[in-house]
């Protein structure tokens, strides 16, 4: 069975949309674990309304203590060998949780899959699998199928606030495990969450003086401190 766990704050607006996409999925063995992280716009009465169709569970956090954390008290309380942290603006393809299941199946080397991914209309299209690639900076979306096992050696550092899962999954290949990479677009994250800050890679070396260039090379330099990289 696949837990998918999806960390909420403040996208009540959007939620309806990702557990419509659950809702189609061509495959059936999950439970849902949803976690208000916090937020002031009622997500709950959006949950409910699924109640009858879905097997999800609604859990309240008092206070807003960052994705880390929502996504640490939904892995608790979760059951599936498989795990899919699922974000509450992302919108699924019918198919998505199928086709990264039976990519994990079939590559038992693999602790995770993942896949590429629309941000609105702008691709990111992620690549194999490398060690180099993933040492040299973040390029896996939080939004991979992880088996449990692999998880349960890390869990998300609830210190990190900012590149959250290219922490988590340094952490994992620093356990000698590494991913698979599914060459299809699984997903599309709605703009106006946290993604939406992106910005073009000539950004990042013509407009350092940029408030979003500085957070970013600020969180970049945590990582690597904490991953001793380069």
């Amino acid at each position: 069975m696949i837990s998918i766990i999806i960390p909420i704050y403040n996208q009540a607006d959007k939620l309806a949309k990702c557990l419509d996409s659950i809702l189609a999925q061509s495959y059936k063995d999950f439970e849902i674990i949803t976690v208000d992280d916090g937020s002031t716009d009622n997500p709950e009465k959006i949950i409910k309304k699924y109640e009858d169709k879905l097997v999800i569970k609604f859990i309240k956090l008092k206070v807003n203590g960052g994705a880390p954390i929502a996504r640490n008290r939904g892995f608790a309380e979760s059951t599936g060998g498989f795990l899919f942290f699922c974000d509450a603006d992302a919108v699924l393809v019918p198919e998505a949780l199928e086709t990264l299941l039976e990519a994990l199946k079939s590559h038992p080397e693999a602790s995770y899959t993942y896949s590429s991914f629309l941000w609105g209309k702008k691709l990111f299209k992620i690549g194999s699998f490398s060690t180099e690639k993933l040492k040299s900076g973040p390029c896996i979306h939080t939004m991979s199928l992880i088996r449990r096992e692999a998880f349960s050696e890390t869990r998300w550092d609830e210190s990190i606030k900012k590149l959250q899962d290219w922490d988590l999954y340094l952490t994992i290949l620093e356990n000698g495990r590494k991913g698979f990479w599914i060459d299809k677009v699984l997903f599309t994250i709605q703009p106006g969450g946290t993604i939406s800050s992106w910005l073009p890679s000539f950004a990042y070396k013509l407009l350092p003086f940029l408030p979003e260039v500085k957070k970013y090379k600020k969180a970049v330099g945590i990582i690597k401190a904490k991953h001793s990289l380069k």
